[in-house]
Protein backbone atom coordinates (compact mmCIF):
# COMPACT_ATOMS: atom_id res chain seq x y z
CA UNK A 1 0.00 0.00 0.00
CA UNK A 2 1.48 3.50 -0.96
CA UNK A 3 1.84 6.19 1.14
CA UNK A 4 -1.31 8.22 -0.14
CA UNK A 5 -3.30 4.86 -0.06
CA UNK A 6 -2.99 4.70 3.50
CA UNK A 7 -3.06 8.16 4.49
CA UNK A 8 -6.81 8.17 2.08
CA UNK A 9 -7.87 5.05 4.32
CA UNK A 10 -7.80 6.95 7.80
CA UNK A 11 -11.12 8.16 9.17
CA UNK A 12 -12.27 11.13 8.54
CA UNK A 13 -15.05 13.73 8.72
CA UNK A 14 -16.65 15.81 5.85
CA UNK A 15 -19.04 18.97 7.11
CA UNK A 16 -20.59 20.91 4.91
CA UNK A 17 -22.51 24.08 5.48
CA UNK A 18 -24.39 26.69 3.82
CA UNK A 19 -23.88 30.34 3.10
CA UNK A 20 -23.87 32.42 6.56
CA UNK A 21 -23.45 29.46 8.62
CA UNK A 22 -20.65 29.66 10.62
CA UNK A 23 -18.77 26.06 12.02
CA UNK A 24 -15.98 27.40 13.98
CA UNK A 25 -17.39 26.70 17.27
CA UNK A 26 -17.86 23.39 16.70
CA UNK A 27 -15.10 22.37 14.24
CA UNK A 28 -13.14 23.62 17.44
CA UNK A 29 -15.01 21.36 19.72
CA UNK A 30 -14.54 18.62 17.67
CA UNK A 31 -10.59 19.07 16.98
CA UNK A 32 -10.07 18.89 20.71
CA UNK A 33 -12.40 15.88 21.83
CA UNK A 34 -11.41 13.96 18.53
CA UNK A 35 -7.84 14.89 17.55
CA UNK A 36 -6.61 12.03 15.64
CA UNK A 37 -9.75 11.84 13.16
CA UNK A 38 -9.33 15.59 10.71
CA UNK A 39 -12.78 17.42 9.95
CA UNK A 40 -12.82 18.86 6.70
CA UNK A 41 -14.78 21.54 5.97
CA UNK A 42 -16.99 22.11 2.78
CA UNK A 43 -18.72 25.24 1.80
CA UNK A 44 -21.98 24.60 -0.70
CA UNK A 45 -24.95 26.44 -2.13
CA UNK A 46 -28.39 26.12 0.08
CA UNK A 47 -29.60 24.90 -3.14
CA UNK A 48 -27.18 22.01 -3.21
CA UNK A 49 -26.32 20.78 0.06
CA UNK A 50 -28.87 18.20 0.36
CA UNK A 51 -27.65 16.52 -3.34
CA UNK A 52 -23.98 16.53 -1.73
CA UNK A 53 -25.56 14.99 1.41
CA UNK A 54 -27.34 12.21 -0.12
CA UNK A 55 -24.64 11.93 -2.87
CA UNK A 56 -21.78 11.03 0.15
CA UNK A 57 -19.99 13.98 -0.79
CA UNK A 58 -20.30 14.88 3.17
CA UNK A 59 -21.36 12.82 6.23
CA UNK A 60 -23.44 15.59 7.14
CA UNK A 61 -23.94 19.57 6.83
CA UNK A 62 -25.26 22.58 8.36
CA UNK A 63 -28.36 23.61 5.97
CA UNK A 64 -31.45 25.61 5.87
CA UNK A 65 -34.98 23.92 6.60
CA UNK A 66 -37.41 22.60 5.14
CA UNK A 67 -35.05 18.94 5.05
CA UNK A 68 -37.15 16.31 2.93
CA UNK A 69 -37.05 13.95 6.06
CA UNK A 70 -38.07 10.31 4.12
CA UNK A 71 -34.00 10.21 3.80
CA UNK A 72 -32.65 12.67 5.34
CA UNK A 73 -32.31 13.13 9.10
CA UNK A 74 -32.61 16.62 10.70
CA UNK A 75 -31.89 18.78 13.75
CA UNK A 76 -32.76 22.03 13.78
CA UNK A 77 -31.23 24.78 15.52
CA UNK A 78 -31.85 28.03 15.58
CA UNK A 79 -33.71 30.82 13.71
CA UNK A 80 -32.48 34.02 11.75
CA UNK A 81 -33.90 37.27 11.37
CA UNK A 82 -34.93 38.62 8.31
CA UNK A 83 -33.38 42.04 7.08
CA UNK A 84 -33.36 44.54 4.46
CA UNK A 85 -30.47 45.54 2.75
CA UNK A 86 -30.26 48.59 1.71
CA UNK A 87 -27.77 51.63 1.00
CA UNK A 88 -26.87 53.95 4.30
CA UNK A 89 -28.52 57.01 2.50
CA UNK A 90 -31.81 55.06 2.01
CA UNK A 91 -34.89 56.41 3.84
CA UNK A 92 -35.30 53.15 5.71
CA UNK A 93 -31.73 53.01 7.15
CA UNK A 94 -33.35 55.88 8.96
CA UNK A 95 -35.66 53.37 11.42
CA UNK A 96 -35.16 50.66 13.20
CA UNK A 97 -37.23 48.16 11.59
CA UNK A 98 -40.10 47.93 8.97
CA UNK A 99 -42.70 45.45 7.76
CA UNK A 100 -43.03 44.10 4.17
CA UNK A 101 -45.85 46.71 3.39
CA UNK A 102 -43.46 49.89 3.99
CA UNK A 103 -41.01 48.14 1.28
CA UNK A 104 -44.50 47.83 -1.68
CA UNK A 105 -43.57 50.65 -3.35
CA UNK A 106 -39.25 49.64 -3.36
CA UNK A 107 -37.94 47.10 -6.25
CA UNK A 108 -36.86 44.32 -4.09
CA UNK A 109 -34.57 41.72 -5.73
CA UNK A 110 -35.60 38.19 -5.28
CA UNK A 111 -32.58 35.69 -6.63
CA UNK A 112 -32.78 32.77 -7.82
CA UNK A 113 -31.10 31.04 -4.32
CA UNK A 114 -33.09 33.00 -2.12
CA UNK A 115 -33.88 30.92 1.46
CA UNK A 116 -37.35 32.68 2.49
CA UNK A 117 -40.07 30.91 1.93
CA UNK A 118 -42.25 33.53 0.84
CA UNK A 119 -45.92 33.19 -0.79
CA UNK A 120 -45.28 36.36 -2.67
CA UNK A 121 -41.97 38.69 -2.08
CA UNK A 122 -42.98 41.88 -1.24
CA UNK A 123 -42.50 45.15 -3.14
CA UNK A 124 -42.20 45.36 -6.87
CA UNK A 125 -40.37 42.90 -9.00
CA UNK A 126 -37.04 43.91 -10.79
CA UNK A 127 -36.67 42.92 -14.48
CA UNK A 128 -34.41 40.07 -13.91
CA UNK A 129 -33.80 37.67 -11.03
CA UNK A 130 -29.84 37.83 -10.23
CA UNK A 131 -28.54 34.53 -10.07
CA UNK A 132 -27.43 35.13 -6.35
CA UNK A 133 -27.14 36.70 -3.46
CA UNK A 134 -23.93 37.80 -4.07
CA UNK A 135 -24.80 39.45 -7.30
CA UNK A 136 -27.93 41.01 -5.64
CA UNK A 137 -26.05 42.75 -3.14
CA UNK A 138 -23.98 44.40 -6.03
CA UNK A 139 -27.55 44.94 -7.35
CA UNK A 140 -28.91 46.90 -3.94
CA UNK A 141 -25.05 49.38 -4.02
CA UNK A 142 -25.76 50.44 -7.77
CA UNK A 143 -29.16 51.87 -6.53
CA UNK A 144 -31.16 49.20 -8.58
CA UNK A 145 -33.25 47.83 -5.43
CA UNK A 146 -33.75 46.74 -1.97
CA UNK A 147 -33.23 42.70 -0.98
CA UNK A 148 -34.51 40.81 1.95
CA UNK A 149 -32.33 37.93 3.30
CA UNK A 150 -31.58 36.06 6.71
CA UNK A 151 -29.19 38.45 8.62
CA UNK A 152 -26.52 36.02 8.54
CA UNK A 153 -26.24 36.77 4.53
CA UNK A 154 -26.14 40.15 5.02
CA UNK A 155 -23.05 40.42 7.41
CA UNK A 156 -21.33 37.90 5.39
CA UNK A 157 -21.80 40.26 2.75
CA UNK A 158 -21.30 43.37 4.59
CA UNK A 159 -20.17 46.21 2.54
CA UNK A 160 -19.28 50.16 4.04
CA UNK A 161 -22.10 51.51 1.50
CA UNK A 162 -24.84 49.39 2.44
CA UNK A 163 -26.86 48.38 6.03
CA UNK A 164 -29.80 46.35 7.01
CA UNK A 165 -32.90 46.48 9.30
CA UNK A 166 -35.22 44.04 10.79
CA UNK A 167 -38.46 43.03 8.55
CA UNK A 168 -40.48 42.06 11.28
CA UNK A 169 -43.75 40.32 9.05
CA UNK A 170 -40.81 38.59 6.74
CA UNK A 171 -40.57 34.75 6.72
CA UNK A 172 -37.77 33.50 8.84
CA UNK A 173 -35.19 31.05 7.81
CA UNK A 174 -34.40 28.29 9.93
CA UNK A 175 -30.73 26.59 10.51
CA UNK A 176 -30.48 22.80 11.26
CA UNK A 177 -27.95 20.10 10.99
CA UNK A 178 -28.78 17.27 8.39
CA UNK A 179 -27.19 13.63 7.68
CA UNK A 180 -28.33 10.67 5.38
CA UNK A 181 -30.46 8.82 7.76
CA UNK A 182 -28.88 5.30 6.65
CA UNK A 183 -26.01 6.84 7.46
CA UNK A 184 -25.74 7.46 11.36
CA UNK A 185 -21.86 6.41 11.89
CA UNK A 186 -20.69 6.85 14.98
CA UNK A 187 -18.67 10.22 14.07
CA UNK A 188 -21.95 11.15 12.83
CA UNK A 189 -23.24 10.67 16.45
CA UNK A 190 -20.62 12.62 18.05
CA UNK A 191 -20.90 15.50 16.03
CA UNK A 192 -24.78 15.20 17.21
CA UNK A 193 -23.51 15.20 20.81
CA UNK A 194 -21.15 18.34 20.17
CA UNK A 195 -23.91 20.19 18.36
CA UNK A 196 -25.95 19.62 21.15
CA UNK A 197 -23.72 20.35 24.18
CA UNK A 198 -23.25 17.10 25.26
CA UNK A 199 -20.17 16.43 27.74
CA UNK A 200 -17.63 13.89 26.52
CA UNK A 201 -19.12 11.54 29.29
CA UNK A 202 -22.96 11.92 28.74
CA UNK A 203 -25.07 8.99 28.26
CA UNK A 204 -25.42 9.12 24.22
CA UNK A 205 -21.66 10.40 23.73
CA UNK A 206 -19.27 7.84 22.61
CA UNK A 207 -17.38 8.10 26.30
CA UNK A 208 -13.58 7.72 26.97
CA UNK A 209 -12.53 5.05 28.96
CA UNK A 210 -11.05 5.98 32.70
CA UNK A 211 -7.89 5.46 31.74
CA UNK A 212 -6.05 3.11 34.37
CA UNK A 213 -3.66 4.24 37.03
CA UNK A 214 0.04 4.84 36.19
CA UNK A 215 2.53 2.80 38.55
CA UNK A 216 3.95 6.17 39.30
CA UNK A 217 0.51 7.92 40.23
CA UNK A 218 0.01 4.70 42.38
CA UNK A 219 3.05 4.72 44.26
CA UNK A 220 2.42 8.61 44.97
CA UNK A 221 -0.97 7.77 46.00
CA UNK A 222 0.51 5.19 48.62
CA UNK A 223 3.31 7.80 50.16
CA UNK A 224 0.42 9.52 50.97
CA UNK A 225 -1.52 6.86 52.93
CA UNK A 226 -0.60 6.90 56.63
CA UNK A 227 1.59 3.67 57.91
CA UNK A 228 -0.22 1.82 60.47
CA UNK A 229 1.71 1.49 64.06
CA UNK A 230 2.40 -2.25 64.15
CA UNK A 231 0.13 -4.70 67.06
CA UNK A 232 -2.98 -3.69 67.78
CA UNK A 233 -3.37 -0.96 65.82
CA UNK A 234 -4.46 1.02 69.02
CA UNK A 235 -2.62 4.53 70.01
CA UNK A 236 -0.72 4.65 73.19
CA UNK A 237 -0.95 7.35 75.59
CA UNK A 238 1.04 9.65 76.28
CA UNK A 239 1.95 11.06 79.82
CA UNK A 240 2.86 14.79 80.17
CA UNK A 241 6.49 13.81 80.96
CA UNK A 242 7.03 12.26 77.19
CA UNK A 243 6.35 8.18 78.60
CA UNK A 244 4.02 5.68 78.01
CA UNK A 245 1.22 5.38 80.57
CA UNK A 246 1.23 1.56 79.88
CA UNK A 247 4.53 1.06 82.16
CA UNK A 248 5.01 -0.34 85.81
CA UNK A 249 4.60 2.98 87.50
CA UNK A 250 0.85 2.74 86.30
CA UNK A 251 0.20 -1.00 87.41
CA UNK A 252 1.50 0.55 90.72
CA UNK A 253 -0.70 3.72 91.25
CA UNK A 254 2.81 5.87 92.22
CA UNK A 255 3.53 8.60 90.79
CA UNK A 256 6.75 8.04 88.28
CA UNK A 257 10.68 9.00 89.37
CA UNK A 258 10.27 8.41 93.23
CA UNK A 259 10.04 4.77 95.07
CA UNK A 260 7.63 4.50 98.07
CA UNK A 261 8.98 4.51 101.44
CA UNK A 262 8.87 0.94 103.39
CA UNK A 263 7.27 0.87 106.48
Amino acid sequence: MTGSEASSSLPSFRLAYVPGVTPAKWVRIWNERLPDIPLTLLQVSAAEAFGVLRDGGADAGFVRLPVDDTDLSAIPLYTETTVVVVPKDHAVAAVEEVTTEDLADEVVLHPLDDTLDWERPPGEPAFERPATTADAIELVAAGIGLLVVPQSLARLHHRKDLTYRPVTDAPESRVALSWPQDATTDMVEDFIGIVRGRTVNSSRGRAKPPEEKKPQQKAQQNAHQKPKRPGTGKPTARTSRGGSSGGRNAKSGGRPGKPRRRS
